[in-house]
């Protein structure tokens, strides 16, 4: 059954890891984006056609130290965020099952040579 799962949970961590680079890109993208609208830099069509609001700030001067608050607490970035990790905790998973199979034999062999020294032989 080992080369089974091993196959099986290989082809899961591949799938998990192409979808974890493409929410990553997607991410960047998304940063870019932020970033043109908190400088004021994006065109007010692409702000519209994306359904934000033209002033992000409402109506405040903000300094460019205090952008990183805006960034951190933006709705959008953290919904991207949460889907890049979440990839990343299943590409560990899976990770950690394929070497478990990996070294399955090794561990069975081990369990039957402590149970023959247990015994006596």
């Amino acid at each position: 059954k080992t080369p089974v799962l091993h196959s099986k949970y290989l082809s899961l961590l591949s799938q998990a890891k192409i979808q974890h680079r493409k929410y990553e890109f997607k991410q960047k993208t998304l940063l870019k984006e932020k970033w043109l609208w908190y400088n004021g830099k994006m065109s007010h069509e692409e702000i519209l056609e994306k359904g934000w609001d033209p002033d992000p700030f409402d109506g405040l001067k903000v300094l460019k130290g205090d952008m990183e608050h805006y960034y951190d607490s933006d709705p959008e970035i953290h919904k991207s965020e949460e889907l890049v990790q979440y990839w990343k905790t299943i590409i560990d998973t899976l990770t950690e099952i394929v070497s478990n199979l990996n070294w399955r034999h090794q561990t069975i062999s081990n369990i039957i040579k402590w149970k023959q020294f247990e015994s006596g032989n």
